[in-house]
C-alpha cells in the first residue's frame, strides 16, 4: 500500500484542505491518485462555498464521495456517536478493509476524520487506523495562537504509536516570506525546533477550485514525502 495519511490538530484544523491539495497537486502531475476517508459526519450543518469533505475529496480525485467515504452521517459529532446515533456498530476490522482496498489502485491519500485521538467506533481511533495502515504521516496544523501545545501534542501521540510523521503542514500560510506574523513565523519555529519536524506551509485557498488546489499543493514538497510512501 503506498500512500500518505493526513490526520490534524483538530477538527477544523485543515486537513481536507492539505489532503485535497496534495491529491489535487499530484494529479496534476499524471499519477494516478485516490482519496479516502473513514467516514464523513457534520452533512447536517450548513455549507459555504467548500462542499462535504468527501465531495471535495471526490472531485479532485474521479471518484464518486460514496467510493471516498464509505460511512457519512449528518449530525456534527465523532463518527463513534454519529454511528450509535444511527443504531449502526462499526467494525475497526471493516473500516481497514475498506481503507487498504482504497489503496489497491495505486497512490492513495487517506484523511482521517477529527484529531489523531477521535474515536472512529468504540476504543478505537484515528491513530489506530493510521497504525494499522502502516502510511507516513502528515498534521495539519493552524499557524495562530495555540498551535504549538496542540501540534507538539499531536506529534507525540503519533511518535508514542510508531507511526512515522514526516511533517507538520501549517495552513492557511501566508505566500510571501514577508507575510508570516511574528506570531505565526515564531509558532513554526518552536514546532520545527521542539519537536524535530519538519515544518510546511500550504498557501490560502479562497475557493473549492482544482486548479487553484493543485497551485497550492505545489508549495508542498509532495515528490520527497511520497518517496517514503510505502506503508
Amino acid at each position: 500500500m503506498r500512500g500518505l495519511f493526513v490526520t490534524g490538530t483538530d477538527t477544523g484544523a485543515g486537513k481536507t484542505v492539505v489532503a485535497v491539495a496534495l491529491i489535487a497537486a499530484v494529479a496534476e502531475a499524471g499519477e494516478p491518485v485516490r482519496a479516502h476517508k473513514p467516514a464523513v459526519t457534520g452533512l447536517d450543518e450548513p455549507r459555504g462555498r467548500w462542499p462535504p469533505d468527501h465531495e471535495l475529496l471526490a472531485t479532485v480525485s474521479g471518484l464518486s464521495p460514496e467510493q471516498v467515504a464509505p460511512l457519512r452521517y449528518g449530525p456534527a459529532v465523532s463518527p463513534q456517536l454519529a454511528a450509535e446515533l444511527a443504531g449502526e456498530h462499526v467494525e475497526p476490522e471493516a473500516l481497514e478493509r475498506a481503507a487498504r482496498a482504497a489503496g489497491e489502485q495505486g497512490l492513495v491519500i487517506v484523511e482521517g476524520a477529527g484529531g489523531l485521538l477521535s474515536p472512529l467506533a468504540r476504543d478505537y481511533t484515528v491513530c489506530d487506523l493510521a497504525v494499522a495502515l502502516g502510511l507516513p504521516v502528515l498534521i495539519a496544523a493552524r499557524p495562530g495562537l495555540g498551535t504549538i501545545n496542540h501540534s507538539l501534542l499531536t506529534l507525540l501521540a503519533a511518535r508514542a504509536a510508531g507511526l512515522q510523521v514526516l511533517a507538520v503542514v501549517m495552513t492557511p500560510w501566508p505566500s510571501e516570506p514577508s507575510e508570516p506574523s511574528d506570531l505565526e513565523a515564531s509558532n513554526r519555529e518552536a514546532i520545527a525546533r521542539m519537536g524535530g519536524v519538519e515544518v510546511a506551509g500550504l498557501p490560502a485557498v479562497a475557493g473549492p477550485d482544482p486548479s487553484a488546489l493543485a497551485r497550492a499543493g505545489r508549495a508542498l514538497p509532495w515528490h520527497r514525502w511520497l518517496e517514503t510512501a510505502v506503508g
